[in-house]
């Protein structure tokens, strides 16, 4: 079963900062429908049960920014 997430990323200033999280995220196994705005500072994505807010997270932080909220 997926699920719609709507996050809150802190940092994001950019297109580049908008690529560089998107591209993450799209590392995540289960994860589609990624759409990221550095305008509004936030991601909005499909998960399928497998992919934890800590691998969201992870995946955001190796990206260089940081998840404020889920």
């Amino acid at each position: 079963m997926s699920k719609v997430l709507d996050l809150k990323i802190e940092g994001m200033t950019c297109g580049h900062c908008e690529a560089s999280v998107t591209k993450e995220l799209q590392k995540l196994a289960g994860a589609t429908d990624i759409v990221v705005k550095a305008s509004t500072g936030s991601a909005h994505l499909v998960v399928d049960e497998q992919v934890t807010t800590d691998n969201i997270s992870a995946a955001i932080d190796e990206a260089g920014y940081k998840l404020i909220s889920n």
